[in-house]
């Protein structure tokens, strides 16, 4: 029987939606975002829109949730939250900002509109690929004059969250925000509510991140959506190697084999982490059981 860890991984597709996505527990995922947009806004509520999307259960997939947000102070803005993964990242996120733009038209009557656009955000979180070379992990991203750096339309924005340069230990968070990250990247390996996170939120997470409290069909769709997520985690050889087809100077090649190795590695210890074979490890990651073994001690 496969055994689980006690807290279901958040960075899945099947988790991510679980604890963000659903409409009873729209106050966490309130709470995470006014952490986010701390100093600029503060949402007192938000909607689910019709047209979320989410991967085919075919293929990897994204979810994607499409949000109105409403602030403190009475204003609207549309916001996209999703679990990105690798191909066509940066291209993905600006096809669904522009979308949620273009889709804001009238049928008819534009010139009575006068393109009155609503404030427009996309919130990507990465938890297996990098989005630059720099070692931050939160990048606020908007349209800016090159020469001057002065904002050119601050109603269009893209907020990614690099959860892989996320390394922070408990001991060494500053900030909500950082408790947040924390959680997203770590709660997996976690077996129980630290008492750091002693906030009736993260009480409210855990509680409904346990994977006891999920049903048996609930289990059955993050069973799947965790071996798609190893999956995907198997393609990055590919990937880079596609990458590097496409242009990559050949000088980088070393130093991509040696991070394609680190992530392995780290690979490896999230699956030790959840109790699995050494064998369906090595199989899954292509690293050797001996080399696993040393990981594990």
């Amino acid at each position: 029987m496969q055994q689980h860890s006690r807290y279901i991984d958040l960075t899945t597709d099947y988790g991510f939606k679980h604890v963000f996505g659903m409409e009873p527990h729209k106050d966490i995922l309130i709470s995470f975002l006014n952490e986010l947009f701390k100093g600029k806004k503060v949402i007192t509520d938000l909607v689910y829109n019709k047209n979320e999307h989410t991967g085919d259960t075919s293929k990897l997939g994204t979810v994607i949730f499409d949000l109105t947000c409403t602030t403190d102070d009475g204003s609207q803005f549309i916001l996209e939250m999703q679990r990105s993964q690798q191909d066509n990242f940066k291209e993905r996120t600006i096809y669904y900002g522009s979308k949620l733009i273009s889709d804001q038209a009238p049928k008819g009557k534009r010139y009575d509109w006068g393109y009155a656009i609503t404030e427009v955000y996309v919130i990507a979180i990465m938890d297996n690929f990098h989005f630059s070379d720099t070692q931050d992990y939160l990048h606020d991203i908007g349209l800016c004059n090159r020469q001057t750096g002065e904002i050119f339309y601050d109603r269009l924005g893209f907020i990614y969250i690099e959860l892989p340069n996320f390394n922070k230990t408990s001991e060494l968070l500053t900030s909500v925000l950082e408790k947040w990250l924390f959680v997203l990247k770590n709660m997996v390996k976690l077996n129980k509510l630290p008492n750091f996170l002693d906030d009736p939120v993260f009480q409210e997470l855990f509680q409904i991140a346990e994977y006891s409290n999920l049903s048996k069909r609930e289990k059955a769709m993050y069973d799947v959506s965790l071996k798609r997520k190893w999956d995907e985690y198997s393609l990055l050889t590919s990937a880079t190697n596609r990458g590097i087809r496409q242009g990559l100077q050949q000088g980088l090649q070393q130093g991509l084999q040696q991070g394609r190795l680190e992530t392995l590695k780290e690979n490896a210890q999230n699956m030790l982490a959840l109790g699995l074979d050494l064998d369906i490890i090595s199989k899954s990651v292509g690293l050797s059981i001996e080399e696993i073994k040393k990981l594990r001690n």
